[in-house]
C-alpha cells in the first residue's frame, strides 16, 4: 500500500510539473492550455497502454502501470473536482453585471440543454441501434459545456467583456441542467422502465429549486459566520473551501436535488456579498487562493480525464466515426437554433438585451466540451446496471465528440474571435486611449525629470530619456481623436461611470479601514454598482435614477417603521435609523472626498466642460443628501455628533497606522515595535467599533413644544403627548394616504413639506403644521385625494385614540385646531411640480437639462 501510495504521489507531482511546463508552451504556440493538457493526457494514456502491451520495455512497466491504474474514477471527478470548479466559476463572476443578462444565461443554460438533448437523441435513435433513452442520455452528456478553455482564450486576447460573462454564466447552470437530465435518464435505463414526461419535468424543477435553496442558505450561513472569525484570512478561506462540498453533498446525497446548482448558487451568493463582508485585502487573498486551487483542479481534471480517452475508445469502428459526426452536426444545429432562433425572439419582446451576431457566432463555435462530459461517460461505463452495448455507445461517442470540440473548435476559436473583431476596443475606448496615454506620458515625464534632478543623473542621459517621452507624447497627441470621436453626451456618461467607479473604490478603502459597518457597506456598494450600470445603460437618466434610490428607505426600514407605528416595537427602527444615519453621512463624506479626484484626474482626461456638468449633477445629488441629513440632524443632534466623532477617530487611526508603516519601511522602527504599535491600534479600533446607542424618542419633547398649536399646554400634557406620538420619515414622492382611506391618525410635520391635493386644488403644509385632524373630528374618511411628501420629512404621528384623549383633556385645543385649519387656503392650480419630477429636476439642474451634454 505504501509503495502504491508513493507511486501515486510521485505520478501526481510529475503531472503537476507537466501542467506547469505547458503554460508557457501554450502561449508560444498560441493555443489554449486546456487543449494542450488534453493532448498530453491522451498521449500519456495511449503511451502507457502501448508500453504495458509491449515486451520490449519491461523497465517502464511500473511507470505505465501507475498511470493506467491511477486511483481515479467517475466519483472522484464528480465529488472531488466538480464542486470546487463550479464554486470557483460562480465566485469569479460579477453577479451584478451578469444580472442584466439573466434571461439570456437562463435560456442558454436550460433551454439550450433541453434542445441539444432532444436534437442529439432523436438524430441518433433511428441509426444508433440503442434505445431512444440511451440516445437522449448521450445528448444530455454532450450538452455540458466547459468554459475554461474558452474563457482563457477570451481573456488572453482581450475579447468583449460581455461575451466572457455570457459564456461563464451559461456554463454555471448548464452543467447543473445537463447533469439533472442525465440522472433522470440514467435512472430510467437502470430501472428498466420509463417515467412519465410530467413526472420527469417535475423532478427536474424540484431538483433545480432544491439546489437553489440549499446553496443560498448554506452560503448565507457562511457569510454570517465570517465576522466571528476576527479577520483571520486563513480561517475565512478554509470556511469557503468547506462550503461547496457541504452544499453539494448534502443536496445530492441526502436531499436528492441538484448538488451542482447548490454549489453554483453558493458561489454566486458569496460573490455578491463578499466585497461587503470580507475586508478588501481578505477578499483579494481569498480570490487568489481560489484561483490557484481552481488552476490545479482544472488542469489535473483535463490530464486525468484525457488519460482515459484511449481506454474509452477501445473497439472504435468506422460507423462510430459516422455517429460522432451525427452528434457534432445535431449539437451544433441545436445550439445555433437557440442562439439565432430563440434569442432574437427574447430581444424582440424586450425580455433580453440584444446579443450581437458576432457574439452569437462565437458562442456557437465556443461550445467546447471537456472533463465533465468525460466524467459522465466514465460513470456510465462503471455502472453495473447499464447494458454493455449502451456503455460502449456512450463511451465512444461522448469521447469522440469531446475530441472533436477540443481539437477543431478549441484550436480555431482564437482566430474566430479575431476574425469577428471581438477583441477590438470600443469606439469610445479607442478615442480615450490616445487621450489617456498622452496625459499619462506627460505626468511620467515630469516626475522623471524631478527624479533625475534629485538623484543627480547627467544632463545628456536625462535629455535622451525625456526626449523619448516627448516623441511619444507628440505621436499620441497627433493621433488623438477624443474631441471629435466622442460627443458631449457620451463624455458625460463616461464621466458619470468614472465618478461612480471611483466612489466604489473609496468605499472599499473606508471599509478596509473599518470606518463603516458591513451592512452599510453592502447597501452603499449595491447602489454604487447600480449607478455604474445605470449610467452605462441609460446615461445621465440611469445614473440619476440609481442615485435617487440610494436616498430611498429600504424595505427593511419601511417594515421597521410599520412595527414602530402599529405595535410600538422600536428596536428594529433604532437599528435602521442608525444605519440610515451612517449611510447618509458616509455618502456625504465620499462626495466631498471625490471633488479632488474630479479636479486632478477627470478634468485633464474628459475636459473642463464635461467635468463641470458631472460636478453639477453630483452637487445637486449632494443637495438632496443634505436635505435628508438635515431632517435627521434636527431631530437627533447628539447622535449625529457622536457618529461624526467616531468616524473622525477611525480616520485618525488609519492615518496613524499609515505613519507607523512608513516608519517601518524607512527602518526607523523595528519589526517588534511596529507590530506592538499596530496591536494597540487594533485594540482602539475594537473599542470604537462598538455600536452607538440610538434613542428613537430623543428630542421629541423639544420638537413638540415648537408646534404653535400646542403653545401654552401644561408640561405634563406635553410630556404625555411626546410619549404617545410615533416617528415617521418620508422621502420625496412618498404617498402618505389616499382619499376615502380610513382616518386613523393625525400627522404633525416636524420637518419638511407635505402636499394635500383635492378637488379644490393643492395645499402645501410645512414645518410646524399638521393635517388629518379634520376627518377625525368629523369621524369621516380622508377628504384629500392624496397626501404626498414633497421633500424629506420627519413626521410625528398621533393615533386616533390618543388624539381623542388629548382633546378630552384640553377642550380648547380643538377650537385652536379648527381656527388654524380655517386659515388654510388651497391653490386652485398646483403651485409646485409633482414630487418625483421635482426631485428629477433638482438632480438634473436647469443648466444640465438645457445644455448640450
Amino acid at each position: 500500500m505504501l509503495t502504491s501510495l508513493s507511486n501515486t504521489l510521485l505520478a501526481t507531482a510529475l503531472l503537476l510539473i507537466v501542467v506547469s511546463a505547458i503554460q508557457p508552451l501554450a502561449r508560444r504556440l498560441m493555443l489554449s492550455s486546456t487543449v494542450l493538457l488534453a493532448g498530453v493526457g491522451i498521449l500519456l494514456g495511449g503511451g502507457a497502454t502501448l508500453l504495458r502491451n509491449t515486451t520490449q520495455t519491461e523497465a517502464l512497466d511500473d511507470a505505465a502501470r501507475t498511470l493506467l491504474d491511477f486511483p481515479i474514477n467517475a466519483d472522484v471527478f464528480l465529488y472531488v473536482f466538480l464542486p470546487l470548479l463550479v464554486f470557483h466559476g460562480s465566485l469569479s463572476i460579477d453577479v451584478r453585471r451578469l444580472a442584466r443578462d439573466w434571461v439570456t444565461v437562463l435560456v442558454m443554460a436550460v433551454v439550450a440543454v433541453l434542445v441539444t438533448t432532444a436534437a442529439v437523441g432523436f438524430a441518433l435513435a433511428p441509426i444508433a441501434g440503442v434505445s431512444l433513452t440511451a440516445c437522449l442520455m448521450l445528448g444530455a452528456i454532450v450538452a455540458t459545456t466547459d468554459p475554461s478553455a474558452v474563457v482563457a482564450i477570451f481573456r488572453e486576447i482581450g475579447a468583449n467583456g460581455r461575451l466572457t460573462r455570457l459564456v461563464e454564466g451559461e456554463s454555471l447552470l448548464n452543467d447543473a441542467a445537463a447533469i439533472s437530465i442525465f440522472t433522470i435518464l440514467l435512472a430510467q435505463i437502470t430501472s428498466r422502465h420509463g417515467a412519465e414526461p410530467l413526472t420527469a419535468a417535475i423532478g427536474f424543477l424540484a431538483s433545480f429549486a432544491g439546489g437553489i435553496g440549499v446553496g443560498f442558505v448554506f452560503a448565507r450561513l457562511v457569510v454570517a459566520a465570517v465576522p466571528w472569525l476576527g479577520g483571520n484570512r486563513t480561517a475565512e478561506v478554509t470556511l469557503t473551501l468547506a462550503l461547496p462540498y457541504i452544499a453539494y453533498i448534502v443536496c445530492h446525497q441526502f436531499l436528492h436535488a441538484s448538488g451542482v446548482v447548490a454549489a453554483a448558487v453558493a458561489g454566486l451568493t458569496v460573490s455578491a456579498m463578499g466585497p461587503s463582508t470580507f475586508r478588501p485585502q481578505s477578499w483579494q487573498f481569498l480570490q487568489d487562493v481560489w484561483d490557484q486551487l481552481s488552476f490545479w483542479a482544472s488542469s489535473m481534471v483535463f490530464v486525468l480525464a484525457s488519460m482515459l480517452v484511449p481506454k474509452l475508445l477501445l473497439g472504435v469502428t468506422q460507423w462510430d466515426a459516422v455517429l460522432v459526426g451525427v452528434v457534432v452536426l445535431a449539437a451544433m444545429a441545436a445550439r445555433a437554433a437557440v442562439l439565432f432562433g430563440i434569442l432574437p425572439v427574447l430581444e424582440y419582446t424586450k425580455l433580453s438585451q440584444r446579443v450581437p451576431s458576432p457574439v452569437k457566432a462565437t458562442m456557437l463555435w465556443g461550445g467546447l466540451r471537456g472533463a465533465i462530459t468525460l466524467a459522465l461517460a466514465l460513470s456510465v461505463t462503471e455502472h453495473a446496471g447499464v447494458p454493455d452495448r449502451v456503455q460502449r455507445f456512450i463511451a465512444i461517442l461522448a469521447t469522440g465528440y469531446v475530441l472533436f470540440t477540443l481539437l477543431v473548435n478549441g484550436t480555431t476559436l482564437r482566430f474566430v474571435v479575431r476574425w469577428l473583431k471581438l477583441d477590438d476596443l470600443s469606439a469610445s475606448d479607442k478615442a480615450l486611449r490616445n487621450q489617456v496615454v498622452a496625459i499619462g506620458l506627460g505626468e511620467v515625464r515630469d516626475k522623471l525629470r524631478h527624479t533625475a534632478g534629485e538623484f543627480g543623473f547627467s544632463a545628456p542621459a536625462t535629455a535622451h530619456v525625456l526626449g523619448g517621452y516627448e516623441r511619444r507624447m507628440k505621436e499620441e497627441t497627433a493621433a488623438n481623436t477624443f474631441d471629435t470621436a466622442i460627443g458631449d453626451r457620451e463624455r458625460v456618461t463616461l464621466g458619470l461611470i468614472t465618478f461612480a467607479s471611483q466612489e466604489r473604490s473609496v468605499l472599499l478603502e473606508m471599509f478596509e479601514d473599518q470606518v463603516l459597518s458591513r451592512r452599510v457597506m453592502e447597501n452603499l456598494l449595491w447602489t454604487a454598482e447600480s449607478m455604474i450600470d445605470g449610467a452605462r445603460a441609460e446615461g445621465r437618466y440611469g445614473y440619476i435614477q440609481a442615485a435617487r434610490r440610494r436616498l430611498q428607505p429600504t424595505l427593511r426600514f419601511s417594515f421597521a417603521q410599520w412595527l414602530h407605528r402599529k405595535f410600538r416595537i422600536d428596536t428594529p427602527l433604532m437599528h435602521c435609523m442608525a444605519e440610515r444615519f451612517e449611510t447618509l453621512l458616509l455618502t456625504h463624506l465620499v462626495s466631498v472626498a471625490m471633488s479632488r479626484f474630479m479636479r486632478r484626474r477627470m478634468e485633464p482626461v474628459l475636459g473642463r466642460r464635461v467635468t463641470e456638468v458631472v460636478g453639477d449633477i453630483v452637487a445637486r445629488r449632494e443637495d438632496l443628501l443634505q436635505d435628508a441629513m438635515d431632517v435627521l440632524r434636527l431631530q437627533y443632534p447628539g447622535y449625529a455628533e457622536a457618529l461624526e466623532a467616531r468616524m473622525l477617530r477611525q480616520i485618525g487611526l488609519r492615518m496613524e497606522s499609515e505613519e507607523y508603516v512608513s516608519l517601518r519601511r524607512e527602518s526607523l522602527i523595528g519589526e517588534e515595535l511596529h507590530d506592538e504599535l499596530l496591536r494597540g491600534l487594533d485594540t482602539l479600533r475594537h473599542q470604537i467599533a462598538r455600536p452607538l446607542q440610538f434613542n428613537i424618542q430623543s428630542g421629541i419633547d423639544r420638537r413638540i413644544k415648537e408646534f404653535e398649536v400646542f403653545a401654552g399646554l401644561q408640561e405634563a400634557l406635553l410630556h404625555d403627548l411626546a410619549m404617545s406620538v410615533t416617528t415617521r420619515f418620508a422621502v420625496p414622492g412618498e404617498r402618505l394616504f389616499r382619499k376615502s382611506e380610513a382616518a386613523g391618525s393625525v400627522l404633525l410635520i416636524s420637518r419638511g413639506v407635505v402636499s394635500l391635493k383635492s378637488g379644490a386644488g393643492e395645499l402645501l403644509l410645512s414645518t410646524g403644521e399638521f393635517f388629518g385632524e379634520a376627518e377625525l373630528l368629523a369621524s369621516q374618511p380622508r377628504r384629500a385625494a392624496r397626501a404626498t411628501a414633497t421633500s424629506f420629512c420627519h413626521l410625528l404621528e398621533l393615533s386616533a385614540a390618543d388624539f381623542a384623549r388629548l382633546l378630552h383633556e384640553t377642550p380648547e385645543l380643538k377650537l385652536r385646531m379648527e381656527r388654524i385649519a380655517a386659515t388654510r387656503q388651497p391653490a386652485e392650480a398646483p403651485v409646485a411640480p409633482k414630487p418625483v419630477e421635482a426631485v428629477s429636476a433638482k438632480l438634473l439642474g436647469a443648466e444640465a437639462v438645457a445644455g448640450t451634454p
